[in-house]
């Protein structure tokens, strides 16, 4: 199973998101950190919103934060959510399936099955487990913000 770029993006900024708690982020933020472009991520984001993943703030003062808490967002439900327009195969697909096979085929059953696993797995896994005690994630995904750094340059020059 292949996960889309739409899927892996949207976990970055989920996971963006939860590492960065207490405060709105933004749009160029994600981009940045994540390599991905504004103009993709608005797309995700949007979706995101829409399903209540994530709650946006328009204006001079907007950004993004998560919807709920990451420990109640859980990574099956996401990716069932995202994936599940996308066929795991032709012969899922209801209008471009053109498999002369598909009523007797016994791959689409194994596919089934193989896919439900791919999601079983994932359900007990919340975004906040994917964070928490993951120091080398939140190096990533914690920018020093513009202020902090100054501060930091600032104290740096006063001890030297």
């Amino acid at each position: 199973m292949r996960v889309t770029k739409r899927t892996n993006i949207a976990m970055r900024v989920l996971m963006f998101c939860a590492a960065n708690n207490g405060r709105l982020v933004t749009k160029a933020e994600i981009a940045k950190v994540c390599n991905a472009s504004e103009n993709h991520l608005a797309q995700i984001i949007n979706q995101l919103a829409q399903l209540g993943y994530l709650h946006t703030q328009r204006g001079r003062n907007g950004g993004l934060q998560l919807g709920r808490p990451a420990e109640e967002i859980h990574i099956g439900e996401i990716f069932r959510e995202l994936e599940a327009p996308v066929p795991l195969a032709e012969c899922f697909a209801d209008v471009d399936n053109t498999c002369p096979l598909t009523e007797a085929c016994r791959l689409r059953t194994a596919l089934n099955d193989a896919a439900g696993a791919f999601y079983a797995t994932l359900d007990p896994i919340s975004l906040d487990a994917l964070i928490c005690d993951n120091k080398p994630l939140m190096h990533i995904l914690q920018p020093v913000q513009p202020c902090a750094a100054a501060r930091v340059q600032a104290d740096l020059a006063r001890a030297g």
